[in-house]
């Protein structure tokens, strides 16, 4: 199983490349990319910071998904300063078809969004800074 927290920059095409077997006919992956606003506001950058466990709650996001798909799944999550246009978050499953593909990608994303104790910081373009996720 492919499933982390890493400081460094992450690709697609390693998350992809874990999930794809001869069996699968669908890859289907998402890339969580910084954006330049929130809310009408301008962001200038990110930080994301992890609990000590944050690795261990993407292991079992994947592990549940996998379970109760039967498919090969796989997540990265950044975390440290990220400018705009960086990757945070990388998902990818492999099924047999897309339907399936597709569905449990989102399972995945949401299940990860929802448990994972990954905390953002948003830095406004007028000075100002927030956390998300707390």
């Amino acid at each position: 199983m492919l499933a982390g927290v890493s400081s460094d920059p992450i690709t697609i095409e390693i998350v992809e490349e874990f999930v794809r077997a001869s069996a699968n006919g669908a890859v289907v992956s998402f890339s969580g990319v910084v954006r330049d606003h929130d809310g009408g506001r301008s962001v200038s950058a990110l930080e994301y910071q992890a609990h000590p466990d944050a690795e261990r709650f993407m292991a079992e996001c994947c592990r549940e998904v996998a379970a109760s798909t039967g498919l090969r799944v796989a997540a990265i999550h950044r975390v440290g300063a990220l400018e705009i246009g960086d990757t945070a978050l990388v998902a990818a499953v492999a099924a047999p078809h897309r339907r399936e593909a597709f569905e449990a990608c989102a399972e995945l994303v949401e299940l990860i969004k929802q448990r994972v104790p990954i905390w953002k910081r948003q830095r406004f373009s007028d000075g100002v800074s927030e956390w998300v996720g707390l």
